[in-house]
């Protein structure tokens, strides 16, 4: 196949779109990054890429919510495209605001006649959190994270409190293998915080829809890209790569390989 094409997702207030194109552009993608106003003026755009990014950053300054404003636009005004885009098992990565943008989106977990099931509230001690993270990763039909079983990276949000309405729902999200990412400590052992920085439930750092084809994460792989990026990497050795390389990798051989 030729060389996948990415269709990066902005508005005003993304910030993480650069480290998001550079990381899809090193595995091997082609990158197109398009403001939200040309997606809604040419909503066809979508269907000459192959995988949607919504990276991470501050949408709209978050001013409603986090992510809420990109989200009430991708369900109204481009819900047919997308809903196209996703019918054509394309694959959707949304990071951090991104992730936040596809919750409230509803294209993660769909709403319910009383409304969403699930959110990302503001982390429970109110402070923003910015530190590196271990994260136990359960691929089940995920491509991003196929062969995956360890991470660490870097967390920068406020809002990452992934909480479920009711505990029926997140125990269903479990067993439907849609959560695919938890916090740990650096044994692999759940853990409270700073473990888990915004006292998520289930430890939840990400999750996929029913599919495996649409993922959103809080953590930010992007910015552990190269060796050069790990905090220690003069103590503990520089590796060819950071370890956030193989979600990106992953997404492009689910087209190529």
């Amino acid at each position: 196949m030729a060389t996948p094409s990415v269709l990066l997702l902005r508005a005003p207030g993304t910030n993480c779109d650069a480290e998001a194109a550079f990381a899809f552009e090193k595995a091997g993608a082609a990158v197109r990054s398009v403001h939200i106003n040309e997606l809604r003026q040419q909503p066809r755009l979508l269907k000459k890429h192959q995988i949607l990014l919504l990276p991470g950053g501050f949408s709209y300054g978050d001013d409603v919510a986090a992510g809420k404003i990109l989200a009430a636009q991708l369900s109204t005004f481009l819900a047919d495209a997308v809903r196209e885009f996703r019918s054509a098992e394309k694959l959707v990565l949304g990071i951090c605001n991104g992730f936040q943008v596809l919750v409230k989106a509803g294209l993660l977990v769909p709403p319910d006649e009383d409304g969403p099931l699930v959110t990302l509230a503001h982390n429970p001690h109110g402070r923003f959190e910015d530190r590196w993270v271990h994260l136990a990763i359960t691929p089940n039909s995920c491509p991003f994270l196929k062969g995956l079983t360890r991470m660490y990276v870097p967390i920068a949000h406020g809002e990452g409190n992934f909480v479920c309405r009711k505990e029926w729902i997140f125990k269903g999200l479990d067993q439907a293998g849609q959560v695919v990412l938890r916090y740990t400590d650096p044994q692999g052992q759940p853990a409270g915080f700073p473990h888990n920085p915004n006292g998520s439930q289930g430890d939840i750092a990400g999750i996929s829809d029913a599919t495996g084809r649409v993922l959103g994460l809080m953590p930010h792989p992007e910015r552990h890209i190269l060796g050069t990026q790990h905090p220690r990497w003069t103590r503990d050795g520089l590796k060819p790569e950071g370890e956030g390389m193989a979600i990106f990798r992953n997404a492009v051989e689910y087209f190529t390989g």
